[in-house]
């Protein structure tokens, strides 16, 4: 057997001799034998015996020959041949020779790609050198064994690099000898990388804060894109999708760095304007094909408090504020007005509180907090003063908070009935005070119109008048007789005789405070002169008698008359 012990006997050689003494004493020697058999083999010259004195290997020689030689001791010898052959044992495990590989291997590759070719050898003979490989399990890839003990490592599943970016396969040969003997061989395989993997961003929907009043240029925040595969295949860029804002384009509101995926406000917004907007970030990757994924981002603007409250009721426009009516014995928490504001601000920055900041009486009115709500603070009595003004002040919640005032006319009256109100009129130092400008020149252009058609009337109504009293004269200095006496008028029936128009005293009246003008139509202020029949007999110049026509004296009188009225109106 092979790799026997050191001193194994092999075999023993026996010469006879048929002499005596000396001459049959035999010795035995190797007669012209090869290197190896020396290094091998012993052969005791006294006894024969062959033993191993060195390492017997099968795969190197299987079978040794030698010449013995026996020699008696008077020198004649004899010649044997000596073939030991040497027994295989399983000492040599399967080699495993690696022909080709692949790598690094595209992890596209389909199935049945060949990614090693090895053979596997055992030098040892019968079962000992027949051998059986194998690989691990749960591997996308599978041996198939050739001819010439040759194998082939396959892929039999589609790979891929994300989850596992290179592999150690383990060859494993065994042979069918006693005992069995097996060899290893670790195959290092690469798998490269394709970019089938898209980016994935970290959130599904990013939400981002952004104060309102902002500096343009500011960093709103960043979004991340992860791309699972190497290379150009994983170098990401960023950019945003067309949208609209408030009819606006959104790269007029936001811009986005398309290597770091920061993204900055361009314009000062306003919350009152936008609260909030929408815009969708695109991240392509680098490959070949290239490979892009969206992502929906909500910016919301925060409101700050920079607006001031806004006063609806009552209207602070400029004109004279609206008067609010009280009458005069309202209990106490009787509601006079409520004042009404908004604030365009949101949250806290739009809660409003109401304040009394000025009052002509403190104690007779108050504000509620909360509402607005103007209520007496205690019964109205007779002394308070006719006028209240009151200045409201609304202040909001912010910080810091911001206000605005609102500024209330109350009139304290008797009742409410509408002629009563016609007829309220201020005190003449208020109305002299509150009057407006233009409700005044109007009033001045309305009565110089009037006294102009007044004035044009009674001139023209003089001349008239005098016309006819001169014509009266000359017919009176003819002779003619015109008696004159109260019932004159009623008597008058001839219009062709003439007749002197009854002279009319117009007086006006102008209510103070009041736009209304009022013209009372009066008596008569001259007397109506009858012509009568000619048979009448007139003394002219008697100016004491009731039924003589009047003298001159009695005309200038009449004229005065019409001078005075005018001058007092």
């Amino acid at each position: 057997m092979e790799n026997s012990p050191l001193d194994t006997l092999v075999a023993k050689v026996e010469a006879t001799d048929r002499d005596f003494g000396s001459n049959a004493h035999i010795t035995y020697s190797f007669s012209e034998v090869p290197e190896d058999v020396l290094r091998s083999f012993k052969l005791n010259k006294h006894t024969g015996e062959l033993t191993i004195v060195g390492m017997t290997d099968y795969e190197e020689i299987s079978s040794y020959e030698m010449h013995i030689k026996a020699t008696d001791g008077g020198g004649l010898s004899a010649y044997c041949k000596v073939i030991v052959d040497i027994e295989d044992e399983n000492d040599n495990a399967p080699e495993i020779s690696i022909t080709s590989i692949t790598s690094p291997l595209p992890e596209d590759s389909p199935p049945d790609t060949v990614v090693a070719l090895f053979s596997v050898t055992d030098v040892d003979s019968g079962d000992s050198g027949r051998t059986a490989c194998t690989t691990e399990v749960n591997l996308p890839f599978v041996l198939k064994p050739t001819e010439n003990n040759y194998y082939q490592l396959v892929t039999q599943q589609p790979l891929d690099r994300e989850q596992a970016s290179e592999y150690n396969i383990t060859i494993t040969a065994t042979d069918r000898g006693s005992p069995r003997l097996t060899s290893t061989r670790i195959l290092h395989v690469e798998v490269s990388d394709v970019n089938d993997n898209p980016p994935v961003f970290e959130k599904p929907f990013y939400e981002m804060q952004l104060r309102e009043n902002n500096i343009p240029g500011l960093l709103i925040n960043s979004v991340h894109a992860v791309d699972l595969d190497t290379a150009q295949n994983a170098k990401v860029t960023y950019s945003l999708l067309p949208g609209k804002v408030n009819d606006g384009p959104t790269s007029s509101y936001i811009s986005i760095n398309s290597e770091t995926g920061n993204l900055y406000a361009i314009r000062s917004l306003d919350y009152e304007e936008v609260k909030d907007f929408q815009v969708t970030v695109r991240a392509v990757d680098s490959g070949s094909p290239p490979l892009s994924s969206e992502v929906p981002i909500r910016v919301q603007v925060v409101d700050e408090n920079d607006n001031a409250p806004f006063i609806l009721y009552p209207l602070q426009n400029g004109t004279s504020p609206s008067n609010d009516l009280v009458p005069r014995g309202a209990e106490t928490g009787y509601l006079v007005t409520k004042v009404v504001a908004v604030d365009r601000d949101s949250a806290q920055n739009s809660w409003l509180s109401y304040q009394l900041l000025k009052a002509t009486e403190p104690g007779l009115f108050t504000v509620g907090a909360q509402n607005g709500e103007v209520t007496t603070l205690r019964p109205v009595s007779n002394r308070d003063s006719f006028k209240q003004n009151l200045i409201v002040v609304v202040r909001d919640n912010g910080h810091p908070p911001q206000s605005t005032s609102a500024t209330l006319r109350i009139l304290l009256v008797d009742g409410f009935s509408d002629p009563y109100l016609k007829s309220v009129a201020l005190p003449k130092e208020e109305t002299a005070e509150e009057e407006d400008p233009s409700l005044t020149m109007y009033l001045i252009i309305c009565l110089a119109a009037i006294s102009s058609i007044f004035l044009i009337s009674v001139v023209a109504f003089v001349v008239i008048k005098l016309q006819k009293r001169e014509k009266f004269i000359g017919t009176y200095n003819s002779g003619a007789n015109f008696p004159v006496g109260p019932d004159s008028q009623e008597n008058s029936a001839d219009p062709g005789a003439g007749s002197l128009s009854q002279a009319y005293n117009y007086e006006v009246c102008l209510a103070g405070g009041s736009l209304n003008s009022e013209f009372r139509f009066l008596r008569p202020l001259f007397p109506v002169f009858s012509v009568e029949p000619p048979n009448t007999q007139v003394n002219p110049r008697s100016s004491n008698d009731s039924e003589g026509v009047p003298s001159h004296a009695g005309e200038s009188q009449n004229i005065i008359q019409v001078s005075s009225a005018f001058e007092s109106y």
